[in-house]
């Protein structure tokens, strides 16, 4: 399971807003997203890590489908 960004509409971004001004804090909305992470071989992996640091994110190999 992967957590991206949700899409939020009006309405929903509105109550997002509305609770982190009762809370105080921001709040991230995050929409759940079925996937398959994929072994990969401790070259491909190693790369991949090192793309992830030049890049400042977190990549994930997925399975294809």
């Amino acid at each position: 399971m992967l957590y991206p960004l949700a899409t939020l509409e009006t309405a929903t971004l509105d109550a997002i807003q509305a609770l982190e001004k009762d809370l105080g804090t921001p709040v991230v909305a995050l929409a759940g997203v079925e996937a398959e992470t994929c072994k990969l071989k401790q070259e491909q992996l190693a790369r991949l890590q090192k793309l992830e640091a030049e890049l400042g994110v977190v990549l994930v190999a997925l399975r294809p489908s």
